[in-house]
């Protein structure tokens, strides 16, 4: 059962790690939890170019999106998807395009940096970006999953106005202290931060302290 009591948005933008964006709405799907899913059309061609499969945005096939297959995703068994409803990223009357629509929390995962750059500066082409306006105007929460690098000084201004407006940027830098054997597990890692803002418990990686750390190779790290 959810424990979230409104919708989250999720949006795919233009941006390279489609793998997290599946990844992230498996796990939704499977928490019972209610999303609202858009996808740009450069979202729609990374992920034909990253996962090898060509969605429709006019009809989207969201069972064949979750179950593609990919090195970097651990099979699981397809839960209900009752609970997600795709709008189109032209379609501006949806719900998530009006502060009236109350929804959990908004997650951009992938965003590009034209997204943020649209985003920190208040200005909307698609759905995806007036959502955001939304959920910074009605002081909701709002997580972009960046994955851009190198970076450069507008980036890092858009990602500081972001901030200070409200949003919480989430860059797609997996760890690998909790021991990384697959690359599922590097994705695990992410989705599971995203899922941790979102208030939502989940076991998909192993937390700092779960595990025995070597103190002596840390203090040793830490005095060189």
């Amino acid at each position: 059962m959810s424990s979230l009591s409104h919708p989250v948005v999720i949006a795919i933008s233009g941006a390279s790690g489609a793998v997290y964006s599946v990844r992230l709405l498996q796990q939704l799907a499977r928490a019972g939890i209610d999303v609202e899913l858009t996808i740009s059309d450069a979202g729609r061609q990374v992920i034909k170019q990253e996962l090898e499969i060509d969605v429709d945005l006019e009809q989207l096939d969201l069972s064949a999106l979750l179950q593609v297959e990919c090195v970097a995703l651990t099979p699981i068994e397809l839960p209900s998807l009752e609970s997600i409803r795709y709008y189109h990223y032209r379609d501006l009357m949806s719900p998530m395009a009006s502060g009236s629509h109350r929804t959990e929390a908004m997650v951009i995962c992938p965003c590009s940096g034209a997204t943020l750059g649209n985003i920190a500066n208040g200005t909307s082409s698609n759905l995806i970006q007036r959502a955001a306006d939304v959920h910074l105007k009605e002081r909701r929460r709002l997580l972009l999953v960046t994955r851009e690098t190198p970076l450069s000084s507008i980036h890092i201004e858009n990602m500081r106005r972001v901030t200070q407006a409200g949003a919480i940027v989430l860059p797609a830098s997996p760890g690998w202290y909790q021991g990384v054997t697959e690359l599922s597990d590097l994705v695990d890692f992410m989705v599971a931060r995203i899922l941790d803002q979102l208030g939502c418990e989940n076991d998909l990686m192993g937390r700092w302290g779960d595990q025995a750390v070597d103190c002596d190779d840390t203090l040793d790290s830490e005095e060189s």
